[in-house]
């Protein structure tokens, strides 16, 4: 299991930064700890998985609003108790008045492709889409969930009206991207008090955001999509530049897609459907290296390594070539995720030397994201990804609302006739990596992470580390990680010097970075009920699991008769 460089200690292969948690009743591991604690509070109290994600997202929009928000865009893959599973895609959409020139590209090459002059797809008003979070929680709730909405909406609206301490991870956040908010007034009030970055440790109280979440707990999404509060952010963002109107929140619609299914090593793999592109090209790449002993070859070494990446390299064109919106373009799902495709492209793999796969790969997808993962004791499962896009996404706020709303646009490709150009209605197109895996017909591992481009193939490798590598969650979502797209091979630094050297010496080109994609949210399930939650040192990422119960049948109060006598 070792290879050039690895240190084996006490047959662990590297350090892990946390600690996992293991129950019986429920868990629940999202990338904040409060986000965490409401889920946890809310299967306390009866809740089932579904309330308790919806608890946490809605949470998540409070304490990680450069990563998550109402105004944003997700995914969720849900398993119910009774096996049925569910995809809800609530992506944002292109704007009615949105049209394929609507940017002017300042590139036909990388770097620079998808960028437009004056950063209007990607900084400002005219940077935001359609957002689907909103609705798509609201209805995963109702439909899935057993409490009402004001109670899962509870904890999120205590912790913007109380206020809660920044934690560094935010507050490096907010100072990474301080320049572009103070462009925008309202945002800077909030997260530039006084001029400059909000500090770690400082109290930040989100009244306004507070009351926007309030009139939502009391009037349901229709408050965004179709109500008055859909038309105060529709009439700003088009005063302020944007595409958007309150009309295209009113037509907004979620989708309920059919999950995607791959096999691989006796495992099943079920992951989201285009537009998410996760489902058929992380089943793709796991097709791809179950030609090979992988768990022979060894976690980290050169040659594992090589064949991560050029299977990477292959899902990337893939991608790139044809994932999309299936309602605008054709996705030949089906062969993409074949035996037989897999077998045919396997061929073109040389096992000891960098291959060459022509791709116009490339994303301006964001690696701030958010991911949780939550199941309860009864068997319902939810693994679900959500994002506004870039870090505080179009960076500004809708005024009096706290809302910070996406920079979705900066998805599509700015110039007309490709796969993902920008068309009216259109979906973004997303690695969001929900993912679940079964053995025999059971859940064993759920799991996902933010992460952008870099997410679904940091997601593949998750699940290489359990099945083929045998490691424990906690190893598994702590791993050192690899990516590529057909340009540098990217490293994280715990990979040792001399692994880099070796797999460069195959014809890669390498580069040393400090992480890859972001904070892994994973559970493994027992077969006697038991759960295991992991979080990652990439991001703020806390489980936190229930065991326990009510007191045992026929238990009996017995009082100090001697202290309490009735005279």
């Amino acid at each position: 299991m070792t290879g050039p460089g690895w240190r084996e200690r006490a047959g662990t292969l590297f350090d892990c930064d946390k600690r996992p948690a293991t129950g019986y009743g429920g868990m629940a591991v999202t990338n904040h700890p409060l986000a965490s604690g409401a889920a946890a509070d809310i299967l306390a109290g009866g809740g089932n998985a579904i309330d308790a994600a919806i608890a946490a997202l809605f949470t998540l929009s409070v304490v990680e609003p450069m990563m998550v928000g109402i105004f944003g865009g997700g995914t969720a893959l849900i398993r119910l108790a009774d096996g049925r599973e569910v995809v809800i895609d609530g992506l944002s959409t292109a704007p009615a008045a949105a049209r394929p020139d609507s940017y002017r590209p300042v590139s036909d090459t990388w770097p620079g492709y998808m960028d437009v002059e004056g950063n209007a797809n990607r900084i400002g008003a005219g940077a935001v889409a359609v957002p689907g979070s909103l609705k798509g929680w609201c209805e995963a709730l109702e439909r899935f969930g057993t409490l009402d909405l004001a109670t899962v909406m509870e904890p999120a609206i205590r912790h913007a009206a109380r206020g809660w301490r920044v934690s560094p991870y935010f507050a490096a956040a907010v100072a990474a991207v301080g320049p572009n908010l103070a462009r925008d007034p309202e945002i800077s009030r909030v997260l530039l008090p006084g001029g400059d970055p909000i500090a770690a440790g400082a109290l930040l109280v989100q009244p306004d955001y507070a009351e926007t979440l309030r009139t939502i707990a009391r009037e349901g999404p229709g408050a965004l999509y179709g109500g008055a509060l859909g038309t105060i952010a529709g009439d700003h963002l088009a005063a302020a530049g944007s595409f958007l109107r309150a009309s295209d929140l009113a037509a907004y619609r979620t989708v309920e897609r059919v999950a995607v299914h791959g096999t691989y090593r006796g495992f099943e793999i079920v992951g989201p459907p285009p537009p998410c592109s996760s489902g058929v090209h992380i089943v793709q790449m796991l097709n791809l290296l179950e030609g090979w002993d992988i768990g022979a070859l060894g976690f980290g070494t050169p040659q594992t390594i090589h064949l991560l990446v050029e299977a990477m390299k292959i899902a990337a064109a893939d991608r790139a070539a044809v994932t999309a919106d299936p309602a605008f373009v054709d996705v030949p799902v089906a062969r993409l995720i074949s035996k037989a495709y897999a077998e045919r492209r396997r061929a073109e793999i040389d096992p000891g030397r960098a291959g060459v796969f022509p791709s116009r790969a490339g994303s301006n997808e964001s690696p701030n994201t958010t991911h949780v993962t939550v199941a309860d004791g009864r068997g319902n499962i939810v693994s679900s990804t959500q994002t506004i896009n870039s870090v505080f996404g179009a960076r500004i706020m809708i005024p009096g609302t706290g809302i910070i709303p996406n920079n979705y646009m900066y998805l599509f490709d700015p110039h007309p006739g490709r796969a993902l150009s920008l068309e009216p209605g259109k979906r973004i197109t997303s690695t969001q990596s929900p993912m679940i895996a079964l053995r025999d017909g059971r859940p064993a591992f759920a799991l996902g992470l933010p992460g952008g481009p870099r997410l679904y193939a940091s997601a593949m490798q998750g699940l290489v580390n359990l099945i083929d590598h045998g490691m424990s969650l906690q190893e598994a979502v702590e791993a050192p990680r690899v990516w590529t797209q057909g340009q540098e091979v990217e490293l994280e630094n715990g990979i040792p010097e001399g692994v880099r050297a070796a797999v460069a010496a195959m014809g890669h080109p390498v580069g040393a970075v400090a992480d890859i994609a972001g904070g892994m949210c994973a559970i493994a399930f027992a077969g006697d009920g038991m759960m295991t939650g992991a979080a990652c040192w990439r991001a703020d990422g806390v489980p936190i699991g229930l065991a326990g119960g009510p007191a045992r049948q026929g238990a009996r109060f017995s009082a100090d008769h001697s202290r309490h006598l009735v005279p």
